[in-house]
């Protein structure tokens, strides 16, 4: 078909033009119970959770299993640990739901 280019199997996804590109060499999907701490009202609390596999290599998006406290960022702090930053902008304190959540984690 014209205009099109062939799809050809390769064993890491580059993103970019080639001087500033970041090779994606695996991207795995976690699925974790996560059960966070309280956060007090007005708050902000990094806690950690085990994810085996997760290494410091890795970038991660956090996918929440319920309605929960504010995520302002996650990240892998150590070998498999991952690091979630939660905010609570509300004036009492919240004790989210231990659920199940999908970690993708992207390794360049």
């Amino acid at each position: 078909m014209a205009g099109f280019q062939q799809v050809r199997a390769m064993r890491s996804l580059q993103v970019g033009e080639q001087s500033i590109a970041t090779k994606i060499t695996q991207i795995r999907v976690y699925s974790q119970a996560i059960d966070p701490a309280s956060v007090a009202a007005s708050g902000v609390s990094a806690q950690t959770f085990t994810v085996t596999g997760l290494t410091t290599a890795d970038k991660v998006l956090v996918n929440p299993g319920v309605s929960t406290i504010g995520v302002a960022g996650a990240y892998v702090s150590a070998a498999n640990t991952l690091t979630v930053i939660f905010v609570n902008p509300t004036a009492a304190a919240i004790d989210a739901a231990s659920s199940t959540w999908q970690i993708i984690a992207f390794r360049s």
